[in-house]
C-alpha cells in the first residue's frame, strides 16, 4: 500500500521504519527541513519504560498548587487559558483517582516496555549510534516523604515485572559517584536498571537514513495545511506544495495533530505541554552523572551523553506558545548545578523548547480512527523516545492487518468515545 505519514520527528519516523519492512510505499512530509527538528530535537534523553507513568495521579491536584508556588516552579499555567486548555485540564483531573492511575500507567507499562524490547531487536539488527547508554534512570529523593510516595509506583512495578532497587543515600553515590559530593542533600532514589539513554535528534536522524535505504520518501519543506475528507474517507492531504494522496494516512504530528484532526471531526484531547532542556558541554567528568537521574522535587532529568549534559524539565501550559522565556532557564539550571555542581559548563549551555503532546490520562492514541483509511499515532507525552519504537510496530501492525504484539486495550481513540 501507499502510505502517507505526517510528521517526522521519532514517531513519524520509527512508525516509517517498520512499514517500510512490511513492504509499504512509504513517505514522510513534514513543514521543517530534516528529520527530530521540534520536540525530538532537545528533548531529557531518556529511554524509560520504569519511570512511564501519567501525570494524572492521586493528589496531584494538591501538588500542583504547591509547585505553581515554589521560587522553582516545575509546573507554571498561563493564566490566559482559553476553553480548550480548560476542558483538556478538566479531563486530566478527572483522572487522578487511584482507579484510573492504576490503569493509565499499567497501559503505559505495557507499551515502554514493549517499546523497549523494539530498541533492542532494532540495535541487533542494524548499527546505530546515537551515544546511547544502558545505564538506568536513577529517581533522586530529597526527603523521606518521598521515598515513602514511591510505594504505590513499586507495586505497579513488580505487577509488571519490571526490575527495580531502592536504594539510600550511599546507594545513589554507588550508582551515581558524582552525588557523592553533595550526599547531604538527598535521603535515597529508585532505580530502574533497565532504563536507557541517549540523543533523540541523533537517533532519529540515523533512522531517517535507514529508512531511505528501504525507499520511504521524505517530503521537508511542506507545510500541510489540512486533510481532505468525504463522507466515508481521507482522499487527500492539502499542503502549500500542492495535494497528497495515498491509501493510507497516519497522523505523527504530536501536539498539531489535534487541530488538523478536529478539521475531519475526529477528537482527540491531546495538548502541548511546553518543556525546556539545557545541553551543557562536560568539563569535568567525575562531578558529571553516568546515566540519567530524575530529581523528584523540581522534576528535572539530567542526562549524560558521551560529552555533554542535557537536563530537561519544567511544565508550561501555555498552549502553542514556542518563544523562549529566560525565566524559566532558573528551573533546570538549578538542578544541574545543585546536584553535579562543576561537572558542566553551565554559561555555555545552549537553551531549547518543545511542545509535549500530552494526553489527559497519559495513554497515547494509536491505531484507527472512523475514516477506515486515517490512523494515530500522537499523544506520547514526555515518553514519545521511549515510546517510539514501539507504538511505531504497534501502528504499523494494526495498518496492515497483522495481530498486534501487545493487548490494544485502551491505546486507541476509542477511549475516549470515538468510534
Amino acid at each position: 500500500m501507499k502510505i502517507l505519514i505526517l510528521g517526522s520527528g521519532v514517531i513519524g519516523v520509527t512508525s516509517a521504519w517498520y512499514l517500510a519492512k512490511q513492504g509499504h510505499q512509504v513517505t514522510i512530509i513534514d513543514r521543517q527541513s530534516a528529520p527530530a527538528m521540534e520536540t525530538s530535537f532537545a528533548n531529557a534523553g531518556q529511554i524509560s519504560p520504569g519511570y512511564s507513568a501519567p501525570w494524572a495521579a492521586p493528589g496531584v491536584p494538591l501538588k500542583a498548587i504547591k509547585w505553581m508556588m515554589q521560587d522553582l516552579a516545575p509546573l507554571m499555567i498561563n493564566p490566559k487559558v482559553n476553553a480548550n486548555t480548560l476542558k483538556w485540564m478538566t479531563k486530566m483531573l478527572s483522572n487522578c483517582t487511584q482507579s484510573s492511575y492504576h490503569t493509565n500507567k499499567a497501559r503505559m507499562m505495557r507499551l515502554a516496555e514493549y517499546s523497549r524490547d523494539c530498541f533492542k531487536d532494532l540495535r541487533a539488527e542494524i548499527e546505530i549510534d546515537y551515544e546511547g547508554r544502558t545505564g538506568g534512570t536513577l529517581q533522586l529523593f530529597r526527603t523521606q516523604k518521598q521515598v515513602d510516595a514511591a510505594a504505590k509506583d513499586i507495586s505497579v512495578l513488580e505487577e509488571c515485572g519490571v526490575d527495580y532497587e531502592l536504594l539510600d543515600r550511599d546507594g545513589c553515590a554507588s550508582r551515581e559517584p558524582a552525588l557523592g559530593f553533595v550526599k547531604e542533600k538527598i535521603v535515597g532514589g529508585l532505580r530502574l536498571p533497565g532504563d536507557e539513554t541517549g540523543d533523540c535528534f541523533k537517533f532519529t536522524s540515523a533512522l531517517a537514513e535507514e529508512c531511505k535505504k528501504l525507499g520511504v520518501e521524505f517530503k521537508f519543506d511542506t507545510e500541510i495545511e489540512g486533510l481532505i475528507s468525504d463522507d466515508n474517507q481521507i482522499v487527500g492531504v492539502k499542503t502549500q506544495q500542492g495535494t497528497f494522496t495515498a491509501d493510507r494516512y497516519l497522523m505523527c504530528l504530536g501536539s498539531y495533530s489535534t487541530l488538523l484532526l478536529a478539521n475531519v471531526g475526529v477528537a482527540v484531547p491531546v495538548y502541548p505541554i511546553k518543556g525546556y532542556s539545557l545541553t551543557l558541554p562536560i568539563v569535568d567528568e567525575t562531578k558529571a552523572p553516568v546515566s540519567t537521574v530524575m530529581d523528584e522535587t523540581y522534576k528535572v532529568a539530567v542526562t549524560r551523553f558521551d560529552d555533554r549534559i542535557r537536563v530537561g524539565g519544567t511544565a508550561e501550559i501555555t498552549s502553542y506558545d514556542t518563544s523562549l522565556q529566560e525565566k524559566r532557564r532558573k528551573n533546570v539550571e538549578f538542578t544541574v548545578g545543585d546536584l553535579f555542581p562543576g561537572g558542566g559548563d553551565i554559561q555555555n549551555a545552549e537553551f531549547w523548547t518543545g511542545l509535549r503532546p500530552m494526553t489527559p490520562d497519559g495513554t497515547p492514541v494509536l491505531g484507527g480512527t472512523r475514516y477506515p483509511n486515517l490512523y494515530l499515532n500522537t499523544g506520547h507525552g514526555t515518553l514519545g523516545w521511549t515510546m517510539s519504537l514501539g507504538s511505531g510496530k504497534f501502528v504499523a501492525d494494526v495498518i496492515s492487518g497483522n495481530k498486534t504484539d501487545i493487548d490494544p486495550e485502551g491505546l486507541s481513540v476509542a477511549r475516549y468515545g470515538q468510534k
